[in-house]
């Protein structure tokens, strides 16, 4: 598999939203996307991720993108937590964690001494022709969706 870097084409899914839909980047040409992979719905770093791009959803569509997120938590999950928090675009389930392998975005992660593989906060930032043009690894969340904005 190739190495995700800036100037290569995103990799192209067709993955089910929170919405009872499938969305697929085919879908999005044409915009800007901001593509947000997060560890798991309803924990206290990734609700706060969501919240600050619900809270600046306006002034990233009036810089022409769109916000999709993705965590491998099913669309039932994606569904209760976009309720709970008004979150107003796609949440993509990936169940099956084919799209974070594609983006290499599942990694070995440790806690209290314990290791497992999940998934590392990142952010792809995709032009209207479906190319990358950049990248946030190992996202820290605060502050985070104002350097993109900056970016867009």
């Amino acid at each position: 598999m190739a190495e995700i870097k800036v100037g290569t084409k995103a990799p192209h899914f067709t993955l089910p939203t929170g919405d009872g839909k499938e969305l697929s980047l085919e879908d999005l040409k044409g915009k800007k996307v901001v593509l947000y992979f997060y560890p798991k719905d309803d924990t206290s770093g990734c609700t706060k991720e969501a919240c600050s791009f619900r809270d600046n959803l306006s002034a990233i569509k009036k810089k022409g993108a769109v916000v999709i997120g993705v965590s491998a938590d099913s669309a039932a999950s994606h569904q209760k937590f976009a309720a709970k928090y008004d979150l107003t675009f796609p949440l993509v389930s990936d169940e099956d964690r084919q799209l974070v392998k594609k983006y290499g975005v599942w990694k070995e992660k440790s806690m209290y001494g314990k290791k497992y593989m999940g998934i590392e906060r990142t952010t792809f930032i995709i032009d209207s022709n479906g190319t990358i043009i950049h990248i946030f690894p190992k996202v820290k969340v605060e502050g985070h969706t104002e350097e993109i904005l900056k970016l867009l």
